[in-house]
């Protein structure tokens, strides 16, 4: 199925339901929730999905699990999804918070595959057999720390979502102290109670997690440093390195891989 609103096959009995969207540039996909839960595959470029207690930045050839009845929003950089929407019941195992995850080719080729079957596809046979091999291979996959977790503390948070759209790794503690009108030893407390990070942490990974962004878009690495503040390209693969476990390059050479037109 493509392009067409889940509503209109929710109601099927099927525990599997398989849909590729295609997205305007930058478009806000506004604040909504599913009956099923749902596995949001970036076909395409870049989503940043964001819920009340976290942002996930899901570049090329990755995903997204968003559990059943979970608020979310996307924000799609040139993405082509492959969503696929489950029976809260054959995924028991479900997290009960957004994880972003890793595809492998086996579940990449399932998804892409799914995307053609008919909704209503026979319950036995040939369709079938790829639903329950999904449901088999979403158990396995490996998590990714491609989250930001975002407080409950409003004013915290307001402080925290200006700083996702503009990150720079030198922005200092005290800027934010003198907004919230609190002392540093305060705000480090805020944070960890808030986020389970310090500060520092929470602003280095808010920074690698943007950067994806601009590598997906084709930006140099020498200049996704100079924008985030990095004091050389050197420490800007480093950070990125140890949270992600590949250097950027990884991410800039990430093919899409799109299903049939």
């Amino acid at each position: 199925m493509r392009n067409i609103p889940v509503a209109e096959v929710d109601d099927l009995d099927r525990a599997v339901l398989a849909i590729g969207t295609d997205y305007p540039h930058d478009h806000l996909l506004a604040w909504h929730e599913h009956r099923r839960a749902q596995v949001l595959y970036a076909a395409t470029g870049v989503m940043q999905v964001e819920t009340a207690d976290g942002s996930w930045t899901v570049p090329t050839a990755r995903a997204v699990l968003i559990p059943p009845g979970t608020r979310h929003q996307v924000t799609m950089t040139g993405v082509s999804t492959r969503s696929l929407y489950i029976e809260p019941a054959a995924v028991p195992w479900f997290p009960a918070r957004c994880r972003a995850v890793d595809v492998s080719p086996l579940l990449r080729a399932l998804i892409l595959a799914a995307v053609e079957m008919e909704p209503r596809y026979a319950e036995h046979g040939r369709d079938a057999a790829v639903a329950a091999l999904l449901l088999h291979e979403l158990r396995n996959l490996a998590p990714l720390p491609l989250d930001v977790p975002l407080p409950a503390e409003p004013r915290l948070r307001a402080l925290c979502e200006a700083f996702l759209g503009a990150p720079d790794i030198h922005d200092p503690p005290a800027r934010w102290c003198a907004s919230l009108g609190v002392s540093e030893r305060t705000l480090a407390r805020l944070f960890r109670r808030h986020t389970g990070l310090n500060f520092a942490q929470w602003r280095q990974r808010a920074c690698i997690l943007r950067s994806l962004r601009y590598l997906a878009a084709g930006m140099p690495v020498t200049r996704v440093a100079v924008t985030l503040g990095y004091d050389n390209p050197a420490a800007y693969t480093a950070a990125f390195r140890a949270l992600l476990g590949r250097p950027p390059s990884a991410y800039r050479s990430a093919g899409a891989v799109p299903g049939p037109p």
